[in-house]
């Protein structure tokens, strides 16, 4: 199998991996947490489990308060996913195609909460005291913003030394002969 498709895949699937613990874990706060009902429970001094209905996007903007809001964020989401997708599937590198498959796996589970809920469910809340450096978030939050720092750091700091591997690779050099020119 071609490197890059089998990279390709692998992202898919990491994607994937991420859309299903998502789905998982917002799953177990509805059902055996009932995190709905108690509105609270207390883990650590400095993180609890809080009920959240995200109706926004990120913090809370653009918040989708009638039906006809709600389907326009559901198809505006999904159309930035599918951009994510193709993104993924032109991408070169193992570390570009990484950020872009958390990105992807965290935008399909908040895509199908806002679908099926009309929001996202939201639960993690870390704090300090009353302070709260984040808002409450889930794992597809935590799995975009990471996804997005991993394309920034990557466009900022790496691009041309992928590049060169990336044409080593294309030509049938080990991975190593980049670092010899």
């Amino acid at each position: 199998m071609n490197p890059l498709l089998r990279m390709r895949l692998i992202g898919v699937v990491v994607a994937f991996v991420i859309y299903a613990v998502d789905q998982y874990v917002k799953w177990l706060m509805v059902e055996p947490l009932q995190l709905r009902q108690k509105g609270v429970i207390d883990l650590l001094p400095f993180f609890d489990l809080r009920w959240t209905q995200n109706f926004g996007v990120s913090m809370g903007m653009f918040e989708a308060d009638s039906f006809e809001s709600r389907w326009i964020l559901v198809g505006v989401t999904a159309l930035i996913a599918l951009v994510v997708t193709v993104w993924m599937f032109r991408e070169k590198t193992w570390g570009d195609i990484l950020g872009l498959s958390l990105i992807l796996g965290g935008a399909l589970g908040n895509i199908k909460d806002r679908y099926e809920l009309g929001y996202v469910i939201d639960y993690a809340d870390f704090h300090i005291g009353e302070f709260r450096p984040f808002l409450i978030f889930n794992i597809a939050d935590a799995a975009i913003t990471i996804g997005v720092l991993i394309i920034l750091a990557r466009a900022f700091f790496m691009r041309d030394k992928d590049d060169e591997e990336v044409d080593d690779l294309m030509q049938g050099k080990p991975a190593d002969a980049a670092e010899s020119k």
